[in-house]
């Protein structure tokens, strides 16, 4: 299995839990898809869109159960990352868990898996 993550705000992923889907925050309503970071990924994605936020989750996918709607496209620095097109079925979703903001406003990761 192949674990993909979305940094998601909690009040939003509660949202999601009771909706049984998740549509994707305003960035990825905007852009057209759902953005998500591999493992080696997620800390700068976290630095670079989220620093300082509290009351985030961390949301481990596997990209296998997305099919054809999940692509690698290439961002930042040419570097492939994952895209959804299309709602998050949360029965893909492998684990929900908090993403804390430490001293200087960094996050603290769990052991992430699946890079």
């Amino acid at each position: 299995m192949i674990l993909i993550y979305k940094i998601c705000p909690a009040a939003l992923w509660r949202e999601a839990e009771v909706a049984g889907r998740f549509d994707g925050a305003p960035v990825d309503l905007a852009d057209g898809f759902i953005h998500f970071s591999t493992a080696a990924q997620a800390p700068e994605t976290a630095a670079k869109h989220f620093s300082g936020q509290d009351n985030l989750l961390l949301i481990a996918v596997d990209a296998e159960a997305l099919g054809e709607a999940l692509r690698f496209e290439p961002s930042r620095g040419g570097a492939l990352f994952p895209h959804l097109y299309g709602p998050l079925p949360l029965s893909a979703v492998r684990s929900v868990a908090p993403l804390p903001a430490g001293p200087g406003g960094i996050h603290i990761f769990p052991n992430l898996t699946g890079a």
